[in-house]
């Protein structure tokens, strides 16, 4: 176990009863940090109850619920993703991704497949879907048809009903590990990221097939994807490019951030949006001013639809075929044990 301080340390102490140790460096700041000798590796961490608690999935199939003022913890639930087949259980499975939906409810995913959605004030499971074959690779929530939206590593999109509490579509295999997805243009048209770097589009209702491809981002895998507006997103690639990609027409404006020349493997904004922050595989975290990349791409547009004005003759063509490349991708998944537990996950909320 690794910490890099960034700046000279003067002197160390440990808590005499709990798990903590604290720093003090030249500058005079003050670090203190919670450390356990059993770690378990965290796959997904979302904030719940207006950031009073903090949610984690973790490969040891369990989901751990964190006061975020004390760091203790509210609830446990060991057995979170249990593999049942007809009238038995037999094993669990990694869990992978977890989302808010609603003030109320949140929804995890895990390396087989399956999808469960929890409410905490039934503090209980309500929804269960066994949507896909692979891991799930990210979810997004259409909130006013309360339908949920996933990727899978099966090369599978899939919608979810949760008032019906039934998969409502599935999509054709793309041929393509789905790595990312976001809703756009006022949810008309739902984008996903592919191993490959090709991003894939279908319109609303018709999920079978996409119904647009877009092969001129570049042949690494597009790992994480956010909504900028309803016509741009941000990607984050398998080289290391934070790009900014228009949608219909597609077109990469511009790559506006290069975190490492390693993968990066998430993307999140700030409450207020003024901070993009990034993770990658060189284990750095870092925090980039939105208004500030950005303002390149402004410029960039502005110039772009000069050039475009003084030209209506011609159709700019954004695909280029020759720039498709296949590769192969997945993600690896540490399969944990769980110990068992209770299903009231939220008892103590």
């Amino acid at each position: 176990m690794e910490i890099n301080l960034g700046k000279l340390a003067f002197d160390i102490d440990f808590h005499p009863s709990d798990n903590l140790v604290v720093a003090g460096l030249i500058n005079g700041d003050l670090h203190l940090y919670r450390y356990s000798p059993d770690s378990i590796p965290v796959r997904a961490a979302r904030f719940i109850n207006g950031g009073r608690a903090l949610l984690t999935g973790s490969p040891d199939c369990s989901i751990l619920a964190t006061d975020v003022e004390t760091g203790s913890t509210i609830a446990r639930l060991d057995n979170a993703h249990e593999i049942c087949m007809w009238f038995f259980c037999d094993g669990r499975a990694a869990v992978n991704r977890l989302i808010n939906l609603t003030e109320s409810t949140v929804a995890s995913g895990d390396d087989e497949g399956c999808i469960k959605v929890w409410d905490t004030r039934e503090r209980s499971c309500c929804n269960s879907f066994n949507a896909h074959e692979d891991y799930i690779s990210d979810m997004t929530f259409a909130s006013d048809a309360m339908k949920l939206l996933a990727t899978s590593g099966d090369g599978t999109l899939s919608v979810c009903n949760l008032r019906r509490n039934t998969v409502q579509a599935r999509s054709e295999f793309s041929e393509d590990e789905l790595l990312s997805v976001v809703l756009m243009k006022n949810g008309r048209k739902v984008v996903c990221g592919s191993q490959t770097g090709i991003i894939l589009l279908y319109s609303w209702g018709c999920f079978k097939d996409c119904s647009d491809r877009f092969i001129g981002l570049s042949s690494n895998s597009i790992d994480a994807m956010l909504k900028l507006d309803e016509d741009r997103i941000i990607t984050g690639s398998e080289n290391g490019i934070i790009n900014l990609v228009g949608i219909l027409p597609n077109r990469v404006i511009q790559p506006i951030a290069e975190h490492s020349e390693y993968p990066v493997e998430g993307l999140a904004f700030s409450h207020d949006r003024k901070f993009l922050g990034s993770i990658a595989h060189d284990q750095m975290l870092k925090l980039w001013d939105l208004d500030n990349i950005l303002q390149g791409s402004r410029n960039t547009e502005r110039n772009e639809a000069g050039a475009i004005d003084s030209d209506d003759d011609e159709m700019d063509l954004d695909d280029d075929p020759s720039k498709f490349s296949k590769g192969n991708k997945r993600k690896n998944a540490n399969n944990g044990h769980a110990l068992g537990g209770s299903n009231n996950f939220f008892a103590d909320l």
